[in-house]
């Protein structure tokens, strides 16, 4: 099963010692908004980054699935 790009966006600045528990995913920091975005395996795995955002009692304001870009 090929892995798929998601985006999650969370209220917040998040500091660089919150962001390691988002380890592989990288995290940019947008006008009071963190962006957390990677490959994902599978549902299981996105689930697990969702029970994160959820115990570190972040308000998650987006998650969507990247399209890929298509190539000519």
């Amino acid at each position: 099963m090929p892995t798929r790009e998601y985006r999650l966006v969370v209220e917040g600045e998040l500091s660089d010692s919150i962001g390691v528990v988002f380890e592989g995913m990288t995290l940019t920091r947008e006008e009071g908004t963190t962006v957390i975005a990677g490959a994902v395996r599978d549902q299981a795995e996105l689930q697990g980054l969702l029970q994160q955002v959820s115990a570190l009692g972040l308000t998650l304001l987006e998650a969507a699935a990247v399209e890929a870009e298509a190539t000519p």
